[in-house]
């Protein structure tokens, strides 16, 4: 297609485009009596409007109900966590009983690598991305240290080439051959928080695997923006949230998924709780762990329904739409975006890199930008005017045109707002 860094042409693809009304079925913040434009979904998604119907729900069974609403709400609690099997299932590219909500994502990362992080004297090394998201090099350090490893030993980074913002597959995989025999877990996030950058998640599964490793996957950017198949792609354990195209509210539950492979291994560790144990002996209250066949069985406590209440309704509408016609609009959405970003360059005395893949094979739902010349006053001024971008340091904004609620127009109006902060900044 060839693009147009006009309203009218933003306005014609908003015209064709199947996933338009969605747009309506969100709440938009308002900054000077206007609508604002939304690029931080990879941060926090916007709220479904219908979120609040099924909170109140909740509130409504538990003032009606109280205790009974385990068992006689209209969506019982008990096994309310349970309706997000079949759609988080299409999500992820799941079996339905390989998926599972619980806690929050470093939690859940946490309680996966009791089962999947089994260091030994020869075997203890983990392979993770260089600049992963903090979280993750904080839990992965303290897993280490745990076992009495030195991080510094244990911890190898893939790093990325002199010059370069990417990490190459080929890097990766060298990597894996290179530690052998010593290595026991990959864990890299699917979808890198800075550069946007998506990693070839079923060939570094595989090369991990044939090395003898577990390879686990940090989805926090990825559920929900990229294409997975995480049952065939064999992939071992990953989490992720639930609060950032998943739309669920803030600091909202987490999702997991192991591998059927895993689910009758009684011999890998976990740490039990009573709302993993057999579903139908669970009130017995027997003392004896007997946990459910699936990622169920790595849930620990019951579920915080309230939490869940608009993550359900948000999967709800991921169901009705599909994946697939989202990542069609996502790719669109992007493209466009990139090529507005490219007009406004050669429109002002200004220079933008984009860090993040040109090959849509290799990124999402995100566009990192490298601002030359500029600085924090330019992400300053969108803000005060309407567009809501993340800063990263030292002079790098995230911009992510989620296909439910952005729109080519935003687009455009963008561009526009860029170049006037460019010029009066």
């Amino acid at each position: 297609m060839e693009f147009q860094n006009t309203r009218e042409f933003a306005q014609q693809l908003d015209a064709q485009d199947k996933l338009a009304k969605y747009r309506e079925e969100f709440l938009f913040p308002h900054i000077k009596g206007k609508q604002v434009i939304y690029f931080t979904g990879n941060s926090l998604g916007l709220q479904p409007k219908q979120s609040k119907a099924y909170v109140d729900e909740v509130m409504e069974d538990w003032a009606k109900l109280a205790v009974e609403g385990h068992f006689y709400a209209d969506r019982p609690w008990w096994d309310y966590h349970e309706r997000f099997a079949e759609p988080l299932s299409k999500v992820v590219g799941a079996l339905p009983t390989e998926v599972t909500v619980m806690n929050t994502l470093t939690v859940n990362l946490h309680l996966l690598m009791v089962t999947f992080y089994r260091p030994t004297d020869k075997k203890y090394k983990i392979i993770c991305e260089e600049k992963a998201f903090p979280s993750d090099q904080y839990m992965i350090k303290s897993q280490v240290q745990f076992h009495g490893y030195n991080p510094d030993d244990t911890i190898i980074e893939i790093k990325r080439r002199p010059g370069e913002h990417n990490i190459r597959t080929e890097d990766v995989l060298d990597k894996i051959k290179q530690v052998g025999d010593e290595l026991a877990l990959v864990l890299i996030g699917g979808v890198n928080y800075y550069t946007g950058q998506v990693f070839d998640i079923k060939t570094i599964t595989q090369a991990g695997q044939e090395a003898g490793a577990y390879v686990g996957w940090d989805l926090a950017h990825a559920a929900g923006n990229i294409h997975l198949e995480l049952h065939d792609w064999n992939v071992d354990f990953a989490a992720w949230c639930s609060y950032k195209y998943m739309n669920s509210g803030p600091g909202n539950a987490s999702g997991a998924f192991v591998h059927e492979t895993h689910h009758n291994d009684m011999d890998l560790p976990r740490f039990a709780g009573w709302w993993g144990h057999n579903k139908e002996r669970r009130f017995l209250m027997e003392p004896n762990f007997d946990p459910v066949r699936g990622a169920d069985g790595w849930q620990v406590s019951n579920l915080p329904i309230l939490s869940l209440a608009p993550y359900l309704a948000s999967v709800c509408m991921f169901d009705e739409v599909g994946m697939p016609a989202l990542i069609e609009k996502r790719d669109l959405i992007t493209s466009y975006l990139e090529f507005v970003l490219q007009e406004i360059d050669k429109e002002v005395d200004s220079t933008f890199e984009i860090i993040t893949p040109t090959n849509p094979e290799e990124r999402a739902c995100q566009l990192s930008v490298f601002l030359h010349g500029e600085g924090r006053a330019l992400f300053d001024y969108l803000m005060e005017n309407g567009v809501i971008v993340d800063w990263r340091e030292p002079n790098v904004i995230r911009l992510a045109p989620v296909p439910f609620y952005c729109s080519y127009e935003d687009m455009y109006e963008f561009g526009q707002i860029l170049k006037k902060g460019i010029l009066a900044t």
